[in-house]
């Protein structure tokens, strides 16, 4: 066997491998969930394949505690998240694509000093800010937190998506006429639809099961959590059968919007180059 064709089974040796290990919690978490009780929860060693179905554990789960306003709440907050991400995230890309690459790279580092520190450093502090001003156990104040977290990715994907286009194209319209606004809406923005929907999709996963912020800003009580608070909380209480329902139902919404986009998570996107 020549040394390419070694290679290639050993790319495909290490993609199994990890899709193993990737996949394998997700099974475990399914077969919990789908499975009688005493086949998963009350043996030693569980059986690893399935070897009965039931939804009895999903129906009495929702019953028992609520599932659903800590899903509601966490589909507020991410979607949220995404809008305040884009809604900032564009303007600072699109302002710093016109410095300097020395100073526009420099600005961006110092933004993620901040994705640097433990996430306990910045939010107990900022959580005494948001008590003063009533953000406490809100919907907003949980989004506003959490974009300490996900704008500088959101600035440095807009960035790189801005870099990308054609400085010609700007000056162009402007002068055929065009407007600033004009030119941002019209020409620009269509141009910059992927590196929008990565800054979107990479600002919504990592709200939906982010946990620090959430646990300090909103209190651990199931109607007012977000889910990975509310998760916690079943765990900590021995909750096994919920919580694996829960952590089941709320990989859904993550696993439909992967499908969906998934075209996008592709590395060029990400630098922000365009495609066609």
């Amino acid at each position: 066997m020549s040394d390419e064709g070694k290679g290639h089974w050993s790319t495909y040796i290490v993609v199994l491998i990890l899709s193993i290990v990737f996949i394998y919690p997700l099974w475990i978490l399914i077969i919990y969930v789908v499975q009688p009780a005493y086949l998963t929860f009350d043996r030693i060693y569980p059986a690893q394949i399935p070897l009965a179905f039931t939804l009895q554990n999903i129906t009495q789960s929702f019953k028992e505690v609520d599932l659903v306003g800590p899903l509601e709440r966490s589909l507020e907050v991410a979607f949220l998240v995404g809008g305040i991400a884009l809604g900032l995230g564009i303007p600072a890309g699109y302002g710093l694509s016109k410095l300097t690459s020395g100073i526009s790279n420099k600005l961006i580092v110092f933004l993620f000093i901040i994705n640097m520190m433990p996430g306990l450093v910045i939010a107990i502090p900022i959580s005494i800010y948001f008590l003063h001003a009533n953000l406490d156990n809100t919907v907003f104040g949980v989004a506003f937190a959490q974009e300490l977290v996900v704008l500088p990715l959101s600035v440095f994907i807009s960035l790189s998506g801005f870099r990308s286009l054609p400085r010609d194209l700007e000056y162009q319209a402007r002068v055929d006429g065009a407007s600033f606004s004009s030119t941002f809406s019209r020409i620009l923005l269509p141009m910059m639809k992927v590196p929008i929907m990565v800054a979107f999709l990479l600002a919504w996963m990592t709200s939906w099961d982010e946990f620090t912020y959430a646990v300090i800003i909103a209190p651990i009580v199931p109607t007012d959590s977000t889910f990975p608070v509310t998760l916690y909380n079943y765990v900590s209480r021995n909750l096994p059968l919920e919580s694996a329902t829960f952590a089941l139902v709320a990989t859904i919404p993550v696993i439909i919007l992967a499908i969906i986009l998934q075209k996008y998570l592709k590395g060029s996107y990400l630098s922000g180059g365009l495609v066609g």
